[in-house]
């Protein structure tokens, strides 16, 4: 594998992983969050030669067979998408702030999700998402 291919990259090309979507290309919109070893990072950003040997978890990897889990059900019912472009990484950052925070509050809530734009629903729907997955 060639140094300089970034994992967004070989995630989309290589894989077939398309739920991670590139949106700015620098780091800021989170819309190609992916766990890495369960630390929240941008795809487009790493270099994929650092995600090798590492659990790399995409959106793909949330449902367990056909069975969606309970975050992305929860974002479903509460509103927390629109057009699906930031959808993948809010529900990766999210995943990852409920490792962390199991009972987040709204504060912890805002701090986590705030690398994550999103131009459709404003964030209400999200937060309840969040809100209503962690109960």
């Amino acid at each position: 594998m060639r140094a300089d291919r970034r994992l967004i990259d070989v995630l989309r090309d290589d894989l077939g992983s398309t739920g991670t979507k590139e949106g700015c290309s620098i780091g800021v919109c989170g819309a190609c969050s992916v766990l890495v070893d369960g630390e929240l990072l941008s795809a487009c950003l790493l270099p994929a030669v650092f995600a090798d040997g590492s659990v790399v978890v995409t959106v793909e990897g949330l449902a367990q067979g056909d069975e969606l889990s309970p975050l992305q059900v929860a974002f479903i019912r509460e509103g927390g998408f629109q057009c699906g472009i930031c959808t993948p990484g809010q529900l990766i950052a999210a995943t990852a702030l409920l490792a962390e925070h199991r009972r987040p509050s709204d504060a912890e809530i805002r701090e986590w999700m705030m690398g994550n734009l999103c131009r459709c629903t404003g964030y209400h729907g999200i937060t309840r998402a969040i809100k209503a997955a962690a109960a």
